[in-house]
């Protein structure tokens, strides 16, 4: 009778609407993008904008020929990945004056940590914290990625491959999003607990476009969503313990995207919204990556404990973390200078006669109408630091 009950199907996958792909997959979506005329036609307007135009067929042949050459080899999500740090390096080269990481060497090299970090560029905040993983010779994260910007094939099978896993943001209904978030915080608890494997997330749903580095607690309480479901008199903190949750701040210089920023921003307060156009976020991406930083700083900070009785708690030492990591450059301080609203809070000791110079050529490049709302961008986090900024 036990023999009958027996059978030869896989166990059910029961990750694979979210998860990143994996080895076995790597081959079939490399084939998938290779023939994908979206990807093809965004690549030839990139590159060969002319030809696409007079000859898209021939334009996107040669993207095809041109994908399957860089892809050659590639058979792994490692593959893959090291691929990318050989574009992540010239990224660095030629974007970026100069690229310094500190905290890391206290972190155990083979534990998993779900690094949880302060958000200024879609994609680059966890880029540099794999690339940091990369030349510690460390594994990299899973990346959580919302939903919101998957809104092309091409774009999730990239992001997947890159061990990119969805955090769902347009599920319909409070009982479709409950039981959304609750797979997501199953994911993560697995990927913690059971691959060993460490995770990036966002302290907060979307960019902090004003400069204000604030976690949100609901995502604390997700967090902790799936473990405390198990046991539902079990302390946060002893279920924050268990994901061994580790603030990361990540400070750029400049921010390539901040005058679309001060647009957004100036919008809204115009306004009362700013209507974001198809596939903006894309555009922000590419911006973010080709667009020059200046410096970047990469602080890891301690694991939490279970010292923490609610969700606000836990966001504040995450708060705290990001704060104390958060590295203030030139910028910060100049444009706080030139708002002329916390002069007490300017320490311009480490201001040179470059950086001044470098400041005002940028400044100088933004519409008046949205000085102000630039300015605040870099302003915000010494204020943030000094407590100025409470809600």
């Amino acid at each position: 009778m036990t023999d009958l009950l027996k059978t030869d199907e896989p166990p059910t996958d029961i990750w694979a609407e979210v998860r990143p792909y994996q080895d076995d997959e790597v081959a079939e979506v490399l084939g998938r993008l290779s023939r994908d005329p979206e990807l093809l036609g965004a690549l030839t307007q990139f590159r060969l904008p002319r030809l696409s135009r007079y000859m898209p067929s021939l334009s996107r042949t040669l993207a095809s020929l041109a994908i399957r050459r860089e892809v050659k080899g590639v058979a792994s999500v490692h593959d893959f990945q090291m691929r990318i740090a050989h574009y992540m390096q010239r990224m660095i080269r030629t974007t970026t004056d100069d690229f310094r990481v500190d905290g890391l060497d206290k972190l155990d090299d083979d534990t998993a940590y779900l690094f949880i970090g302060n958000h200024r560029d879609i994609s680059l905040d966890p880029a540099f914290v794999n690339y940091a993983l990369y030349l510690a010779g460390r594994d990299t994260v899973r990346i959580a990625i919302g939903d919101n910007l998957l809104k092309k094939p091409y774009v999730t099978d990239l992001m997947r491959l890159n061990k990119s896993f969805i955090v769902p943001r347009s599920a319909r209904g409070k009982r479709a999003m409950l039981a959304a978030y609750h797979k997501l915080s199953a994911y993560i608890r697995h990927s913690i607990t059971e691959d060993n494997h460490s995770i990036w997330m966002a302290q907060r749903e979307g960019r902090a476009k004003d400069g204000i580095d604030r976690t949100e607690s609901a995502i604390i309480k997700m967090m902790a969503m799936a473990r405390r479901n198990e046991e539902r008199n079990l302390p946060i903190g002893e279920a924050i313990q268990e994901l061994r949750l580790v603030p990361v701040a990540i400070s750029y210089e400049y921010d390539p995207c901040d005058v679309q920023k001060a647009r957004e921003l100036h919008a809204i307060h115009a306004r009362g919204r700013y209507d974001k156009e198809e596939f903006e976020d894309i555009s922000s991406i590419v911006a973010g990556i080709t667009g020059h930083k200046g410096r970047v700083h990469l602080h890891f900070g301690t694991p939490l404990g279970a010292d923490f009785d609610t969700a606000d708690e836990v966001a504040a030492e995450i708060d705290r973390q990001v704060l104390e990591g958060y590295h203030l450059f030139p910028s910060h301080y100049l444009a706080l200078e030139m708002l002329d609203d916390a002069p007490a809070l300017v320490d311009l000791s480490e201001v040179t006669d470059a950086d001044r110079q470098r400041f005002k050529a940028r400044l100088g490049e933004v519409p008046a109408e949205l000085r102000e709302w630039w300015l605040a961008q870099y302003a915000n986090p010494v204020r943030n630091r000094a407590g100025q900024i409470t809600s």
